[in-house]
């Protein structure tokens, strides 16, 4: 939910104001700002629990303390129960933080489960900023003379801060005193030996696998408003599908489902047949290849990339985004199976030790890629995403599985232990399906590299790579440079050492 920013030492309500209006499509709602101290703090607001009183910025009773922030905080009524609920003027998940800080100080945060960004300015001169330990939700920084500017996206920047830019690393919070500090990690799991016993996953196993996980789709359910599902087909969306399907119908509700791809895509074909086995209320957003081509400087703009892979799957996203938009404002993904149980092809072969340190690496670079991507297509339109599988609980069991476990081979289909873990809970064919990329699954990614690289000649390549390139990296293929050119026109100035995926060391 929600777009922030932030500036502490010698603030400009002007200038936050004016970044604050470039974040309007992360928060339609509402927005409002204020100052505070030495600090200023602005916010547009997704409304999504406590619709009508949980308007931020958030104030502590005497007025003095501030909170603007981005995301929800799933624990947030199991913390409340140990706080001063005298205190709380709303029933929004993210005022749990604003007191947890002025009563015990930042390290209280890794208490907190959940998905976030946010900042806390003080009347008496306390400023905190700080990100969830996965970074599923953005945070930038810009540190000038004595200024710190924080903002939820790079757009928000004006042009002249743009090359001061970095990106806010998650599990991390900082304050004027003690500067940056690590709160929580991810990183820290390790393959647990006991796990093995007689060296295949027992029934043990795979119930506990299936109840975190069911476990992290129902909290993500939580929400004063409708909340869907975006369902390619594959393995990862379907069993959230399932979960959340379950979830509301106990509530009385029909869950909605929204899937996205050429006419005859296969992603298509296999949501379909998702959504009539759930009874969801089920749309699909087909598209031709003009129309992806049509949006993907737009989509580039959006997610604040020029990665190729990350554009292509980002182009169908956005457009089933828009459309999820237009019934919700919540919808759950299946972002991080992948990375936590193996499922990318390339994983195949690999020896035990580094396919661990290789899962380890892609979780904790997601923030930066996967989940910047998922964040901006949907918060594009003011819908918010939620990655169940990106839960802290899910995050450490499925790292402190034995690897061999997660192995492919010949006889053993990639996530082999999720198929398993779920095995009655849908048909085989589904259940069993082959992986597709996104982008290929719904059909953007012959439409776009086909089109997109036509736009440059192998010269215009050549030129890029052996005479400058505007300040950015030599481009690998046609595709990108076309990419390159479209997110400079966009976001100049901004340095891909500092922000973008496989540049960016935060």
């Amino acid at each position: 939910m929600c777009g922030i920013v932030a500036q502490h030492g010698a603030p400009d309500p002007v200038a936050g104001r004016r970044m604050l209006r470039r974040l309007a499509h992360r928060g339609p709602d509402d927005a409002d700002g204020v100052t505070t101290g030495p600090s200023w703090l602005g916010h547009r607001r997704l409304s999504i629990v406590d619709v009508e009183g949980g308007r931020q910025p958030l104030s502590t009773p005497d007025g003095r303390l501030h909170l603007v922030g981005n995301g929800e905080i799933y624990n947030h009524a199991a913390l409340g129960c140990a706080l001063s609920r005298e205190r709380f003027s709303s029933e929004s998940d993210n005022e749990v933080a604003l007191h947890l800080f002025d009563q015990y100080g930042p390290a209280a945060l890794a208490d907190m489960r959940g998905m976030f960004a946010l900042c806390i300015g003080g009347d008496d001169g306390r400023f905190l900023a700080a990100r969830d330990p996965v970074g599923v939700k953005p945070l930038y920084w810009a540190r000038r003379e004595g200024r710190v500017v924080f903002a939820s996206e790079l757009r928000a920047y004006d042009p002249d801060w743009r090359g001061d830019v970095e990106l806010f690393p998650p599990g991390h919070y900082w304050t004027p005193a003690e500067g940056l500090v690590r709160f929580a990690s991810i990183s820290r799991h390790e393959p647990d030996g006991a796990w093995a016993g007689d060296g295949e996953p027992g029934s043990a196993v795979l119930g506990r696998i299936r109840e975190t996980l069911e476990s992290a789709i129902r909290r993500r359910m939580m929400a004063d408003v409708p909340v869907g599902v975006l369902l390619s087909g594959g393995l990862d969306s379907s069993l959230v599908a399932v979960v959340a399907a379950e979830h509301a119908r106990r509530a009385g509700m029909t869950l909605r489902t929204f899937a996205v791809g050429t006419p005859t895509s296969p992603d298509l074909a296999a949501a379909r047949g998702v959504a009539r086995l759930l009874g969801s209320e089920h749309h699909e957003r087909v598209y031709t290849a003009e129309e992806a081509v049509d949006v993907v400087e737009e989509v580039v703009a959006a997610i604040e990339s020029y990665e190729p892979s990350l554009v292509r799957s980002a182009v169908p996203n956005f457009l089933l985004a828009e459309l999820a938009a237009t019934h919700v404002k919540v919808v759950l993904t299946g972002e991080g199976a992948d990375e936590l149980f193996a499922g990318y092809e390339y994983l195949r072969g690999v020896d035990d030790e580094a396919l661990h340190t290789e899962l380890r690496r892609t979780v904790e670079g997601l923030h930066k890629l996967n989940l910047q991507r998922c964040d901006r297509v949907t918060m594009a339109h003011g819908l918010e995403a939620r990655v169940p599988f990106l839960d802290l609980d899910v995050i450490a069991l499925g790292l402190s599985l034995p690897v061999e476990w997660k192995i492919a081979s010949d006889g053993r289909m990639e996530k082999h232990l999720l198929r398993t873990a779920f095995e009655d809970a849908l048909p085989e064919e589904i259940l069993w399906r082959r992986k597709a990329q996104f982008g290929d699954g719904s059909g953007a990614a012959e439409v776009l590299r086909e089109h997109v690289a036509a736009a440059v000649s192998d010269a215009d390549l050549d030129a890029a790579r052996t005479g400058g390139n505007g300040g950015l990296p030599a481009p690998r293929t046609r595709e990108e440079l076309a990419y390159q050119r479209m997110f400079r026109r966009h976001l100049g100035g901004v340095r891909p050492e500092r922000v973008l995926g496989r540049f960016a060391t935060a």
